[in-house]
């Protein structure tokens, strides 16, 4: 899918199978992954890779989703990472605050990840 360089994905949730399965998928399809089991541990992440995307749980131990995306939104970067919220919480008051704290995608889990690949080739698409 990617022939030049592969986009970077950064993967945060605190279920490690999940995690694993998310990787497994985004690897195949041709993704540099790298993964953290908390918020503290994305944000450090981020601030030291510098990922194309980041696939957040919101609610993980240490620092939530939300305030990853914020502190991530601060950084200002260029160009701004596509920010992928995938999550348990599903109602539209949850999906508002996480969309104010900077996702440009929310997701409720379960979901079906070639919806949540096709949302992020669309985001990182040269436009």
């Amino acid at each position: 899918m990617f022939t030049a360089e592969a986009a970077r994905l950064l993967i945060a949730d605190d279920d490690p199978d999940l995690l694993a399965a998310y990787g497994l998928f985004f690897y195949d399809y041709g993704f540099d992954i790298r993964i953290a089991v908390n918020g503290a541990d994305a944000l450090a992440e981020y601030c030291a890779w510098h990922p194309a995307v980041v696939l957040l749980d919101i609610e993980m131990p240490r620092l939530d989703g939300r305030a990853v995306a914020r502190e991530i939104r601060g950084v200002r970067a260029t160009p701004a990472p596509l920010l992928v919220a995938l999550t348990g919480l599903a109602t539209p008051s949850e999906r508002a605050e996480s969309m104010r704290s900077g996702f440009d995608y929310y997701f409720v889990k379960p979901v079906l990840m070639p919806v949540v690949l096709a949302a992020i080739n669309l985001g990182i698409a040269p436009r």
